[in-house]
């Protein structure tokens, strides 16, 4: 029964569409998933010098996050599963990613041996939210924290202020543009003091706005912020 629904319901590769039985077929998975490159621990841009573990940026002006990990380059045909989810609304994209992401975590585990307590989206403006339907990095943080076991507190933090695309900026309009942009949830406020908290987003480029979100939760206490993201763009 299984082959012969498998036979008249083909399932095909996100990325190369390619006839398949899992969402990302081997030849992708071996050519596009297995993220070996060699990154800062803070950042996760690539490093050229393997014993380095922060890259100058990060050691010159040290972020709040204390440890970034990624699954992915942000390149082609990887980019088409991130602009799928959150411009084609493509919601099962979102599952495909957390599986790939939550892999990524538990390979580079060693970076970051103690895995967080609580998993936080970084979360959408009231206008933005409303113009897309959905945040992509809450429909991500589903099933990235039931495979990772790590609850997931969806309005931990709250966006207060209406923001520009970061996309849309130059790197250095990104950070007043971002500046107290976010707050902790008043139920919160106490209830973080002391805990690893990991914030899932689906890009991360300049590093910006998870800074900002970094800053905050830390300024209520917590005591360490990782990213969790899934894809990484180049410094430029």
């Amino acid at each position: 029964m299984q082959t012969l629904l498998e036979y008249l319901l083909p399932g095909s590769c996100a990325l190369c569409k390619m006839r398949s039985k899992t969402s990302i077929c081997d030849g992708c998975l071996q050519d596009y998933m297995l993220n070996t490159a060699h990154r800062c621990q803070q950042c996760a841009l690539p490093l050229t010098a393997l014993g380095d573990k922060r890259c100058g940026t990060c050691l010159k002006d040290t972020p709040d996050f204390d440890t970034t990990l990624v699954a992915v380059q942000y390149d082609a045909p990887v980019d088409s599963l991130v602009l799928g989810l959150k411009f084609g609304a493509k919601l099962n994209y979102a599952g495909i990613i957390a599986q790939q992401l939550a892999d990524a975590i538990l390979r580079q585990s060693t970076l970051s041996p103690v895995l967080p307590s609580l998993l936080c989206p970084v979360p959408l403006s009231r206008g933005r939210l409303a113009n897309r339907g959905f945040n992509q990095a809450l429909e991500i943080s589903r099933p990235l924290s039931r495979r990772l076991g790590i609850p997931l507190q969806a309005d931990l933090l709250w966006r207060t202020k209406e923001t520009l695309q970061q996309s849309s900026l130059h790197p250095d309009a990104r950070h007043k543009n971002i500046q107290g942009a976010f707050t902790v949830n008043p139920v919160w406020h106490t209830a973080i003091h002391g805990r690893h908290i990991a914030v899932i987003d689906d890009v991360i480029t300049t590093g910006t706005t998870l800074n900002e979100i970094a800053k905050t939760l830390k300024r209520y206490g917590a005591a360490r912020v990782s990213n969790f993201v899934f894809a990484r763009t180049n410094r430029h």
